[in-house]
């Protein structure tokens, strides 16, 4: 493996931040730059990806000092995969934007908050210490407080006040676990925090602690009932920072959780695992009734991101071969899934000049190409054959059955099929209507807004068609998650 590889996508979102920092006023050359930059951490991160799985867990220590005492960045096959859908959901909302965001907010210093905050979601799932996850954790949190107030909307200042208050308390409380668990047990390092709890079995204080760290990650994916914070705070900035923020951030707090719950706090499953299953359930239930009773489309979308966590929750809960493999699989495909939908729906409001389904009707007999393609978005959200959300669920449902989680595979089955109807609902309402939106008579041109979204139905499309390519990365990131001393002896080692 190259030396250097693990760390590029970390510095070349940030130096390209800085750079754009300095030209917010040229905005052609800012998108050109962009463009460029972002094609550049695809191609290195699908590098990093391909050396992991044929290498194995590689960890690179900064400064050269050797783990516990240095900085180690750990790429494993789940963070290199996460890393890669990363750089591809942000090239392709980059992509949207030169159309889906007006020249005055680009001035406003949106690229190098893009930038920013892609360099604070790949550094968080590349960092192998709990603290410097906390600092990359703080560089996406300030990204997205500019991001979420761009434009200075009322809506939006009224949401940001809520999402910035939310994230401060969030902070405040990783800050409290990361102290009392380094006063525990004497590291913050995720390989030797591993070995130190298996040492002594994972006591209740660190149990204690465990809890800790889920009330903290839980808020920031929005399990239930810390989710609140979210739907209005995502239903309102544009769009196109919607789908990054459905992409990529409530994706962090899944990944910690991965991370904390399979490879450190795994020795009492029976209290941590049965909470995360209860709180998964939950969560789905409160997602689906949210995105059935909201005919708002952002909305209907936005409480659709917080039942696709309890998905993937459940698949950590049921902590076997099956549920973590699904659960992965899951995460992988609604980072794809959640940024098309919510750029296709933005490209269905700048045609509508509106958001809600009552209002507008009849996109299939001027914008065919819109509405087949939310209907493809449609189906692989819901997990029907050959998309890639079937798999993630079928093994997910498998994961479940192996670990005696009846109710609960009921509940995600029914929690399956009322977000298919979810969606269905803007399909036949806004799509199939007859012609009826204030707009019908103008011209809306849509090039450049639909080819985007296209690109992530494409990749969701291969991922179900062509599973077998991904597979062998999703088991080998299984593997490493199941096993921690693989973890362990990739860091340290020994």
């Amino acid at each position: 493996m190259m030396t250097n590889l693990i760390i590029l996508p970390i510095l070349i979102p940030f130096f390209t931040a800085v750079i754009l920092l300095f030209i917010r006023k040229s905005v052609t050359v800012e998108r050109i730059i962009s463009i460029i930059a972002g094609i550049a951490v695809v191609i290195v991160s699908g590098l990093l990806a391909y050396d992991v799985l044929q290498n194995g867990v590689y960890s690179y220590n900064l400064g050269g000092w050797v783990p516990p005492f240095g900085i180690a960045l750990v790429a494993d096959s789940l963070s290199a995969l996460l890393v890669l859908f990363t750089s591809i959901v942000v090239l392709v909302c980059l992509l949207f934007s030169i159309r889906g965001i007006d020249e005055i907010r680009t001035k406003f210093y949106f690229y190098p908050l893009v930038y920013f905050l892609m360099t604070g979601v790949i550094g968080a799932f590349l960092t192998g210490d709990i603290f410097n996850m906390f600092v990359f954790f703080e560089v996406l949190l300030m990204s997205s407080y500019g991001l979420i107030t761009l434009g200075g909307s009322k809506a939006q200042l009224r949401e940001s006040i809520k999402y910035v208050l939310i994230n401060v308390i969030s902070s405040a409380f990783f800050v409290m676990a990361i102290a009392l668990l380094y006063s525990v047990t004497g590291t913050l390092n995720i390989a030797d925090l591993s070995s130190r709890v298996a040492e002594v079995g994972q006591p209740g204080i660190l149990t204690v602690i465990a809890f800790l760290f889920l009330i903290v990650f839980g808020m920031k994916a929005a399990i239930f009932p810390l989710f609140f914070w979210l739907p209005g705070s995502y239903a309102a900035p544009p769009p196109v920072i919607t789908a990054l923020f459905a992409g990529l951030l409530t994706k962090v707090g899944i990944y910690a959780i991965f991370r904390i719950f399979t490879i450190v706090f795994y020795h009492e499953p029976q209290i941590t695992h049965l909470t995360l299953e209860v709180l998964a359930v939950l969560t789905m239930i409160v997602g689906v009734i949210g995105a059935v009773a909201y005919t708002d489309l952002q909305k209907v979308l936005v409480y659709n991101v917080v039942a696709g966590v309890g998905f993937i929750i459940f698949g950590i809960s049921s902590f076997n071969e099956a549920g973590i493999f699904g659960a992965t699989f899951y995460l992988l495909h609604d980072m794809l899934i959640k940024a098309a939908l919510f750029l296709l729906v933005g490209a269905m409001i700048i045609i509508t000049k509106t958001s809600s389904m009552h209002k507008a009707s009849g996109l299939i007999k001027k914008h065919p190409l819109v509405g087949w393609s939310f209907l493809v978005a449609c189906l692989s959200l819901a997990g029907v054959p050959p998309f890639s959300g079937f798999f993630g669920k079928l093994f997910l449902i498998q994961g479940g059955f192996e670990a005696g989680q009846y109710f609960s595979v009921i509940i995600l089955i029914l929690a399956s099929l009322l977000i298919l109807y979810s969606v269905m609902r803007i399909f036949f309402n806004v799509i199939l209507g007859e012609e009826n939106y204030e707009t019908m008579n103008e011209k809306v041109s849509i090039k450049g807004l639909l080819y985007p979204s296209m690109i992530l139905l494409f990749l969701t499309f291969i991922m179900g068609m062509g599973a077998e390519a991904i597979v062998p990365y999703i088991s080998d990131a299984t593997e490493t998650l199941l096993n921690p001393e693989l973890y362990i002896e990739a860091v340290l080692k020994e």
